[in-house]
């Protein structure tokens, strides 16, 4: 004993320190997912729950009326909130509520005695139930339907009880609307909370009887399907894996619009769409600026113009077309002659009003020279070249800036491109344009001269037919180009003509002040892989909703989001192997083909030896 000990008669006490492990303090310091994940605060009310800065309201569906219809609970689930939702199915065994059922009949059945007895007039309700409990009985005994206690639950989340009451209300009056009566979990909101979570519990516990047949109704998976008795297969519905056939030409519009960054498959998908849609007697012309339609084009017996500086195929932009029946000659030649206004404009970057008034007079004096008038026929006379119209601009005053422009498609570098006759035909069902070769500083006046040629040629005969225009920001970067693409999307169905535009620069396509007006004049949109750059350019223009927009973002090649009317579907599109090959854009996988065609050609080209 210690002296203090002595001293005081205490027993010196022991204490007994354990040492801290190093593996403790480590263990102690340690950053687990739980703790990553959970929120800063919490804090339960009778009436709402508060975690971090969310605020969540959880309800319980108390009441469902007599009849449930099919997707009753679609317009909640597509609703652009957000929630949770759980549905808890619990089964009943079928003769533990047959007991009931027996015991309940009777009690309905005695109802009905007792009121014959007394002389009262038939209750059809009561005589309905009775009807009712005895089919349902039946169905039970018979194995046909079972008997389930079913919950539904939804917890909404909002940054503020103004937000939360919003929701709240917009979801009460769809279900309400149904007959279908909801209720807040007062003073078991955190019961109610962690019953929506996916932990599979059923905290609350509040139940109402459902047989099979209402209980199918609430399958909340439903999905739009674009499945039609006719058009073409355009690919697989993502959501439910049903065929997306459609007809474009039963719509109000026959226009498309596909947007896709590089990449993203838009190319093969519009090549999948001619290769179907030619098996349906549909002719379709192409103005392909990269030659990718060259194959196509040669496998399905088209008609392939490469057009360019240099090239043997010439379009002359001062051609008139035939007049149609009930179509004056007077109507066609002032509708080229605006039409060639637009082109100038075109070529020489914008005229100014009085530049613009010149050309005007001197396009009319240069048809006037080859005797065509607003009161001549035309119909068998050549048509004046560029070097005309030069020479007319060289007789008229202050001209000579125009001239000077003028001069390089006559005579300088660009001369052999559209000072030449006319010496193509599009009269096969297949006809390709290509620009690949052809200068970028010339390729939207290209585009404006061949769709325009393209037009004449459709307003001679009213057949069924389909415009492809790839890269179609070449035309949208000109106002005259862009709105002569739009009058086309405008008058192109009344003589039958689809117009399908695809682009991959969105932003240059929807910053004209024709993109949106072009979208809109187009019933069919589709929407593949997007780059982050364009994605909420895009989410505006169509409405998207952000799980829609990621859907694009994360989206693998061939896979989108189609529009069809007021329809539209996740989609995966999808071609056989032969289709493949014909269309395929993968250079990897153009060079396998170009080199099994090579060994084909070469194996066939070597003698065969004669057997003896």
């Amino acid at each position: 004993m210690s002296i203090l000990d002595k001293i005081t008669g205490k027993k010196e006490k022991k204490i007994k320190i354990e040492p801290i492990l190093p593996q403790e303090i480590y263990d102690a310091g340690v950053l687990e997912l739980k703790d990553i994940i959970a929120p800063s605060a919490l804090k339960i009310t009778p009436k709402e729950t508060h975690l971090g800065e969310k605020i969540i309201r959880t309800f319980f569906v108390i009441s469902y009326p007599k009849f449930l219809t099919d997707n009753w609970f679609s317009p909640v689930i597509n609703l652009d909130k957000e929630f949770n939702i759980s549905i808890f199915i619990h089964p009943i065994e079928t003769s533990t509520i047959l007991r009931k059922f027996q015991k309940k009949v009777a009690e309905v059945q005695s109802q009905i005695i007792m009121r014959e007895e007394k002389g009262m007039v038939r209750d059809p309700s009561l005589d309905a139930s009775y009807r009712n409990l005895e089919n349902l009985r039946d169905k039970l005994q018979q194995s046909q339907e079972k008997i389930f206690n079913v919950s539904v639950y939804l917890s909404i989340y909002g940054d503020s009880e103004t937000e939360l009451d919003k929701a709240e209300s917009e979801i009460r009056s769809i279900l309400e609307s149904k007959l279908i009566y909801i209720r807040p979990s007062l003073f078991q909101q955190e019961q109610g909370f962690k019953s929506t979570l996916p932990l599979n519990e059923d905290k609350l516990g509040i139940h109402s009887k459902l047989n099979s047949s209402p209980l199918s109704s609430i399958f909340p998976f439903i999905s739009s399907d674009l499945t039609s008795d006719k058009g073409i297969l355009y690919g697989i519905n993502r959501h439910n894996s049903s065929l997306v056939l459609f007809d474009r030409f039963s719509l109000p519009s026959y226009n498309s619009v596909t947007f896709a960054k590089s990449g993203a498959g838009k190319s093969y998908a519009v090549k999948l769409e001619i290769l179907r849609s030619l098996m349906f007697d549909t002719d379709v012309m192409v103005i392909d600026p990269e030659k990718e339609y060259e194959y196509l084009s040669e496998a399905m017996d088209g008609r392939y113009f490469n057009i360019s500086l240099t090239s043997e195929h010439h379009i002359n932009p001062f051609d008139l077309p035939k007049a149609r029946e009930g179509e004056s000659q007077s109507n066609i030649l002032r509708s080229n002659i605006i039409n060639l206004v637009g082109l100038f404009r075109v070529m020489f970057g914008g005229l100014t009003a009085e530049e613009d008034a010149i050309i005007d007079k001197a396009i009319t004096e240069t048809y006037a020279l080859k005797d065509i008038t607003a009161d001549s026929d035309f119909s068998n006379i050549e048509a004046p070249l560029l070097s005309d119209f030069e020479l007319v601009l060289a007789g008229m005053e202050n001209t000579e800036n125009l001239i000077q422009k003028l001069s390089k498609f006559t005579k300088g570098t660009w001369s052999g491109f559209i000072n030449q006759p006319t010496n193509i035909d599009i009269d096969r069902k297949f006809i390709v344009f290509s620009l690949r070769d052809m200068e970028d500083e010339l390729k939207a006046v290209a585009m404006y001269i061949i769709t325009h040629y393209i037009w004449n040629a459709i307003r001679k005969e009213l057949k069924k037919r389909l415009l492809v225009i790839e890269e179609a920001w070449w035309m949208m970067k000109t106002e005259d180009t862009a709105s002569f693409l739009f009058s086309l999307a405008k008058r192109g169905r009344k003589y039958y003509l689809g117009i399908s535009t695809i682009t991959q620069d969105v932003n240059d396509f929807l910053q004209s002040p024709y993109g949106l007006p072009i979208i809109t004049n187009s019933s069919m949109q589709l929407l593949l892989k997007q780059s982050p750059t364009s994605i909420d350019q895009i989410q505006k223009t169509f409405n998207l909703t952000d799980e829609e927009k990621f859907l694009l973002l994360e989206s693998r090649v061939g896979e989108g989001i189609f529009f069809a009317g007021t329809k539209h579907i996740a989609i995966q599109i999808f071609a056989s192997y032969t289709e493949d090959q014909i269309i395929t854009s993968d250079p990897s996988q153009i060079l396998k083909i170009k080199k099994a065609k090579e060994e084909l050609e070469t194996t066939e080209s070597k003698p065969k030896l004669n057997q003896l």
